[in-house]
């Protein structure tokens, strides 16, 4: 409670009214400092994923494994009533050969949807990109295409384009992100912000972000970053339980521009939607997704339903890490040389097996069991991990 005592305190005084967390341990008790936060004003935007259970941007998929420890961290936090939102991907899709990974982001946000639902809650789940030109129209247009309940409730832009005073609204491309979000029918955000190539920061982008350049458009910002790292983005520095704060030029001059602003707002009975739903961008060359077609959702019960089916199998419900690797290459061997449809997928076509979704180890037992079928039984194996028939 110490850093979180210390570090409300620093928010009051700098003037803000929410923080992006990016990862918590949901299995241990935060009343105390969600407490702190509210008593302050001050609501909470936070990450879904954690570094374990996430989706992985090179080999994308969305299981049931993952997606239970998603649903117990909104389980741990749904009863506070400052958590604002929560963000179910941040730039996962960073370029061309990664945004088959966009896909996975969208049916999660689709099952959480679902799921926060089923508890009746109505936080908003979103999505916060990289702003990379060859995919940033695709992606906008993207999360906020097709059906409701698969769509993002907002959309945050993590960008770093404006750097330093000689950068304006419309040199810096400030003026371009905003013009993109013109008729977006959802809320739109700065989920990141703050160039630090100069250095001290003076946040003039600030001036734009809450005044008539950008506020009828984007909900605020959240600043990169709080504490001081290695890359230098940070506005204090703090040590773990140490209630010590050493602020740097970049705090008071945020704290400075902050002031300044004196953002309007829009009262909900004075609030009328305009603009219209995106259209899903088709699959090219730059784009490697059937936006219509999305994974599925997980299911446990499927899955453990086909393992229940195998001929063979492995012994052991776990593996070390270089079991997994020589899995690996079983399985691409194996796959290589017949069909494995059933746990493929192929988002550019939207094409998702039947067992897909299920977990890297089960998959890679339905494929050591088809090398058994195709051998009618007479082999079953996967190199030199342990088999069962």
């Amino acid at each position: 409670m110490v850093g979180c005592k210390r570090d409300v305190a620093v928010f009051k005084d700098l003037g803000i009214n929410s923080i992006r967390v990016y990862d918590v341990d949901y299995t241990k008790s935060h009343d105390e400092c969600m407490k702190l936060l509210e008593d302050a004003g001050i609501y909470l935007l936070l990450d879904m994923p954690s570094p374990q259970y996430s989706i992985n941007r090179a080999e994308p998929h969305w299981d049931h494994d993952t997606m239970s420890h998603w649903q117990a961290k909104v389980d741990a936090f749904a009863k506070y009533p400052n958590l604002v939102a929560w963000i179910a991907g941040n730039e996962v899709a960073n370029d061309v050969e990664t945004t088959p990974s966009a896909a996975f982001v969208k049916a999660a946000i689709r099952d959480m949807k679902a799921y926060l639902k089923t508890k009746k809650l109505t936080t908003p789940v979103g999505y916060a990109d990289n702003d990379d030109p060859k995919i940033r129209m695709n992606l906008i247009n993207f999360f906020n295409c097709g059906d409701e309940g698969s769509r993002a409730d907002f959309y945050g832009i993590n960008t770093y384009r404006w750097c330093g005073d000689e950068t304006n609204f419309k040199t810096s491309g400030y003026e371009d992100i905003t013009k993109n979000m013109t008729s977006y029918t959802i809320p739109s955000l700065l989920t990141e912000y703050g160039c630090n190539l100069v250095r001290p920061r003076t946040f003039s982008e600030v001036k734009s972000l809450y005044g008539t350049d950008m506020g009828n458009i984007f909900s605020g910002g959240i600043l990169y970053e709080y504490t001081e790292e290695d890359n230098e983005y940070g506005v204090v520095k703090v040590s773990f339980g140490d209630s010590k704060v050493e602020k740097n030029s970049d705090y008071d001059n945020f704290k400075k521009v902050l002031a300044a602003v004196k953002p309007q707002g829009v009262k909900m009975d004075s609030y009328k939607a305009s603009g219209k739903d995106s259209v899903c961008p088709a699959a090219s060359s730059v784009w490697h997704v059937k936006s219509d077609v999305l994974p599925p959702t997980p299911s446990q019960a499927r899955c453990q339903c086909m393992i229940d089916s195998l001929g063979c199998t492995f012994k052991s419900d776990k593996l070390s890490t270089d079991e997994g690797k020589l899995v690996g290459e079983v399985v691409g061997n194996i796959c290589g040389a017949t069909s494995c449809d059933e746990i493929s997928v192929d988002t550019a076509k939207g094409m998702y097996g039947d067992f897909s979704a299920c977990s890297s180890l089960q998959r890679s037992a339905w494929a050591v069991n088809k090398n058994y079928e195709n051998q009618n039984g007479a082999v079953c194996e996967a190199g030199d991990v342990e088999t069962k028939t």
